[in-house]
């Protein structure tokens, strides 16, 4: 029988800039084996909710809980952090986030890269970590470029690079921010069949994107923000094909891959 706890669930989560509100009582569940898409505008909170989701930013009020374990915080409204700095990495860990720019480490070889992170955080053995990390390069497309540094790579090659750095860690969930908006048209579609091929695998991801057609491939829930609030939300054949709002139809309209 399947585990009915979500993976990620996120609980009217409230999250500001000073007096700016970003997110103004969101809620997001994720659900092992779950595909979840963020799509909305710039400045709509999707970036700033992922980040929340991984503990990077502070959110001011509601809950965040992983595998049923809520977050523990101290402190109010701009006060507040979290409690516990061993349930941040652990939670950290098993939420590997990749990012639109990739931030791998310029010093680095690619097989490096991939390994840092078992290594020195998890104190993983460091042979089964390059076993691991040189199977994920191969997994990624990328297996003959271990040796090479970032710099040596195109953007497509160096996301993939940061896709397996990713799963090197052995995450519950991936969280993708915007994974392909830093890439031309052609290396986009590198990056795309990989998240198709984990999406098939049944691994649990949360992506913020602004490719609709990759939004629509992949997912079994999207999620639609519009100025820290969600808009509208279902399975992507509800969304897509018949939105309801007249916000979301205006926007997917202005979006080129609609």
């Amino acid at each position: 029988m399947p585990n009915p706890t979500p993976v990620i669930e996120i609980r009217n989560l409230h999250k500001a800039y000073g007096s700016l509100e970003v997110l103004k009582g969101v809620d997001v569940t994720a659900h092992r084996g779950d595909v979840v898409s963020l799509i909305g505008s710039s400045g709509s909170g999707k970036s700033t909710l992922l980040r929340c989701c991984n503990l990077l930013e502070d959110s001011q009020k509601g809950e965040i809980l992983f595998k049923g374990e809520p977050v523990v915080w101290k402190g109010e409204g701009h006060h507040r952090r979290p409690a516990d700095p061993k349930q941040v990495l652990r939670i950290r860990t098993n939420l590997s986030m990749v990012f639109q720019q990739f931030n791998l480490w310029a010093h680095m070889t690619i097989l490096q890269n991939v390994m840092e992170a078992p290594v020195t955080v998890l104190a993983r053995d460091r042979a089964s970590v390059e076993k691991a990390a040189r199977g994920y390069l191969e997994k990624v497309g990328i297996g003959d470029k271990w040796d090479a540094y970032p710099a040596q790579l195109s953007g497509g090659q160096q996301q993939r690079a940061a896709i397996a750095r990713a799963l090197c860690m052995e995450p519950e969930a991936l969280l993708f921010d915007e994974p392909t908006s830093a890439l031309d048209p052609e290396l986009e579609q590198e990056v795309v069949k990989v998240i198709k091929d984990l999406a098939a695998e049944g691994r649990t991801m949360i992506i913020v994107t602004h490719d609709m057609k990759m939004a629509h491939d992949v997912s079994d829930h999207v999620v639609f923000l519009h100025q820290g609030l969600i808009e509208e939300q279902g399975p992507p054949e509800t969304l897509f094909g018949a939105p309801k709002s007249e916000r979301l139809r205006g926007f997917l309209k202005s979006t080129t891959h609609a």
